[in-house]
């Protein structure tokens, strides 16, 4: 028996990667580890019923320690995330969240620097969606020259950019113990600056299909408009 999971190449730095050459703080074992933890905790329920983010002792003091230096932690994203209406606003409303998760990794310059980058991950049957957040201080002013199908837009007010990113398809053979990577599917995500004059770091907001279909960039301009308004400290412009 074989399972196929997709998951996006890192792209909530893009703009970033490309000037400064970051590289990726133990991305895939730790999101690996904290789909375990949320399957451990939800159990044979989360068949019947939505996945909610959970939050257990480590996650409140990765919240605290957020909190005290003035930045949002992964399990707010996941919380503003994981909205009732997400399944109806990706346009498959008769399902509902599996896993639910969020987590606090960080992006690691070259100079050695680490830049947090928290973010949270709600998987249904269809689709996959994660919202980030990146703290560096680079505007995303520029960043449509360096992405693939990329698109300048304005979502809120705040200045954005559409684009399309492919994904790394993980194949595992669980009778076999084999394992396996390739290209997949598409990923769309919008990348939206935190205030309305650009003044750096960025909000991303991905989605993929467990299918390998492109999906529906109308699906994710949606689920922006009411994602992001949700998330503790955002801007409204005006």
């Amino acid at each position: 028996m074989a399972e196929m999971v997709a998951a996006p190449e890192k792209g909530p730095n893009a703009w970033a990667q490309a000037i400064a050459a970051l590289v990726v703080v133990g991305a895939l074992g730790g999101g690996l580890y904290v789909i375990q933890k949320n399957d451990a905790k939800n159990g044979a329920a989360a068949a019947d019923k939505p996945a909610v983010c959970r939050v257990d002792d480590e996650d409140e003091k990765a919240t605290e320690k957020a909190h005290a230096a003035h930045r949002i932690s992964g399990t707010e994203l996941c919380t503003a995330l994981n909205r009732a209406d997400l399944p109806a606003l990706l346009g498959t409303p008769q399902e509902h969240a599996l896993t639910a998760y969020g987590s606090d990794g960080s992006v690691k310059m070259a100079s050695g620097t680490e830049i947090p980058s928290p973010e949270g991950t709600v998987q249904l049957d269809t689709y996959t969606v994660k919202l980030s957040r990146s703290y560096d201080d680079l505007p995303i002013a520029g960043m449509e020259g360096l992405l693939s199908e990329a698109e300048s837009k304005t979502v809120l007010g705040h200045p954005a950019v559409l684009y399309s990113s492919q994904t790394i398809a993980f194949n595992f053979d669980l009778g076999g113990g084999k394992s396996d990577a390739g290209p997949g599917g598409i990923a769309r995500a919008l990348v939206v600056a935190p205030d309305t004059k650009d003044g750096g770091g960025s909000y991303e907001l991905a989605i993929w299909r467990q299918d390998s279909v492109r999906p529906d960039d109308a699906a994710l301009l949606s689920i922006a408009q009411k994602v992001l308004p949700a998330i503790p400290g955002w801007t409204a412009a005006g």
